[in-house]
C-alpha cells in the first residue's frame, strides 16, 4: 500500500523542468519513494535518500582531497623555507644508526623532543646537541625539524652560523631588499630554529652579538632553538657567551653529548 505522504502528482513547475511523470518505487534500504521520469534522462530516478548519502560521501571525499592537497602544498612550502641541506633533507629517526647505549639514549631523547614539541614550544625549551663531529647531530636535528613540520602546524628553519652572519651582513648593502630588523625577524619568527656549526671558527664580537640577539629574541618569545656544535658543554660559553648559554639552558633546556667516534671516519677506514 502506498504511503499517503508520497505524492505522484506532477505540478506545473516540475513539468517546466522536464518531469514527465512520477511512479512509485521501492528502495531496499529506505522503503517507498517517488521515482521521477524525466525527458532529460533515459531512466527513472533512484532513491533520493541513497542519492543524498552518496552526495554527502562525495562531498566529504572532495573536502578531504582539498585538505590533503593544501596540507601537502603547505608542507612543501615549509620544507622549502626550512633550508635544510640536501644531504639531511627528509632524514628520519628511523634512519639513524644507534648501536651504542649513548647513541640509543640520544636518539630516544631527540625523538621525545619531537613527539612532545608542543609542550617544549610552550616552555620555550631549547636543545643542545654537542660533541664530536660525524656523530649524527645534524641528522637528528633534521629529523626533529621534519617531524615537527610534517605533524604540526609549526615551522622549522635550519641555518649555519656562517649563513646567519652572511644574511645579517647582507642587509647592510645599499642594494639590499631587506633591513637588518627584517633579517633578525625572520630568524626569531620560526617555531623552531636550528643553528649549526656553532664554534666552527674563532668567534668575533659581531658573531657573539648577532647570535645573542637571535637567541635572546627567541627566548623572549618562548621559541625553542636547537644548537649544534662540535664543542663540549664546558667549551660552549667561550664561543656563544655566558648570556646566550644561560638563555638556552633556562626552562629545562636539554643538553645531549655525542662523544663517540665519528661514523664518517669509520666509513673511510
Amino acid at each position: 500500500m502506498r504511503s499517503n505522504s508520497i505524492s505522484l502528482q506532477v505540478d506545473d513547475l516540475e513539468r517546466r523542468f522536464g518531469v514527465v511523470a512520477k511512479q512509485l518505487a521501492q528502495c531496499a534500504e529506505h522503503g517507498e519513494f517517488a521515482s521521477i521520469v524525466s525527458r532529460h534522462s533515459e531512466k527513472p530516478s533512484g532513491c533520493p535518500a541513497c542519492a543524498e548519502i552518496r552526495q554527502r560521501e562525495q562531498d566529504q571525499a572532495d573536502q578531504l582531497a582539498v585538505h590533503t592537497k593544501n596540507a601537502t602544498a603547505m608542507l612543501q612550502r615549509k620544507l622549502g623555507s626550512a633550508m635544510v641541506p640536501k644531504r639531511f633533507a627528509g632524514k628520519t629517526f628511523g634512519q639513524y644508526s644507534a648501536v651504542l647505549p649513548a647513541q640509543k639514549r640520544n636518539l630516544a631523547k631527540c625523538q621525545s623532543y619531537a613527539d612532545n614539541f608542543s609542550e617544549h614550544s610552550q616552555a620555550g625549551r631549547c636543545l643542545l646537541l654537542l660533541g664530536k663531529p660525524g656523530t649524527g647531530k645534524t641528522h637528528l636535528a633534521a629529523a626533529i625539524a621534519w617531524q615537527v613540520m610534517q605533524c604540526t602546524a609549526a615551522t622549522a628553519v635550519y641555518r649555519t652560523v656562517g649563513g646567519i652572519l652572511q644574511y645579517i651582513k647582507g642587509s647592510y648593502d645599499s642594494s639590499a631588499e631587506y633591513t637588518e630588523a627584517e633579517a633578525f625577524a625572520t630568524l626569531v619568527k620560526p617555531s623552531l630554529l636550528i643553528i649549526d656549526e656553532v664554534g666552527a671558527t674563532k668567534p668575533t664580537e659581531f658573531e657573539q652579538a648577532t647570535l645573542f640577539a637571535i637567541i635572546n629574541g627567541r627566548y623572549e618569545e618562548l621559541r625553542p632553538t636547537v644548537v649544534i656544535s662540535n664543542l663540549m658543554p664546558e667549551e660552549l660559553p667561550a664561543v656563544l657567551g655566558e648570556r646566550s648559554v644561560d638563555r638556552l639552558r633556562e626552562g629545562g633546556g636539554i643538553g645531549l653529548v655525542f662523544d663517540w667516534a665519528s661514523a664518517r671516519a669509520e666509513v673511510g677506514a
